[in-house]
């Protein structure tokens, strides 16, 4: 009888192990979730998730409207506060250029036909910036203004970027990838001005004889 028992317990035994084995084969091909973790998107720059999701038209147009604004007013605070012959060619040359990207969003809304405006009002965000450039010190303006350019140009970039690639509306995307590499452009200068005037004056010179 004892003999018996042993033999049933030893076949259930290996049949588990033989359960356990083939579990393991079948199971052998699949990532563990840390694994999953680790792997990349194709693309994690331009689908990683934002807070407001920028893929979206009606947030890609309140962001790039607000983008224009802000350097269009930023430009007319660095036309009447700075002295610097570079900071004011570069300042008049962003009040034009995203004055004329404003119309060509606007006509890229049309193309669309999505019921969609520019913003009228700057959010809080850019507006404490605006904000912060007039109270600075004199001395102090025309960094602030480099400074505060790179940060706009590079998040505005981003902006046209991720929704040139991954945005929802065709004509939109459009006018978000023709963007870009004017933006870029800008992003440039503004690193020049921010790195030093001798290098911004040069950049800036160059391009007012465009």
């Amino acid at each position: 009888m004892t003999r018996h028992l042993m033999i049933v317990g030893a076949a259930v035994a290996a049949l588990s192990l033989a359960a356990c084995g083939q579990k393991t084969d079948e199971t052998k091909g699949a990532a563990t979730p840390a694994e999953q973790a680790a792997t990349p998107d194709a693309n994690p720059a331009a689908t990683i998730p934002t807070p407001s999701d920028e893929t979206k038209a009606d947030v890609f147009v309140a962001k790039a409207g607000a983008s224009d604004m802000f350097e269009i007013e930023a430009a007319k605070i660095a036309a009447k506060r700075s002295t610097n012959p570079s900071i004011k060619t570069f300042a008049a040359n962003m009040q034009k250029a995203h004055m004329k990207t404003t119309e060509e969003l606007k006509a890229a809304i049309a193309a669309s036909g999505a019921s969609l405006t520019p913003p009228t009002m700057l959010p809080q965000d850019l507006q404490d910036k605006l904000d912060d450039l007039n109270k600075a010190d004199a001395k102090d303006f025309d960094k602030k203004y480099a400074d505060s350019q790179v940060d706009a140009h590079q998040a505005a970039l981003n902006l046209l970027q991720r929704y040139a690639q991954d945005g929802d509306t065709p004509a939109l995307k459009s006018f978000a990838a023709a963007t870009a590499p004017k933006v870029q452009e800008h992003l440039n200068m503004a690193e020049g001005l921010k790195n030093g005037f001798d290098t911004g004056e040069d950049v800036a010179k160059d391009n007012a004889n465009r």
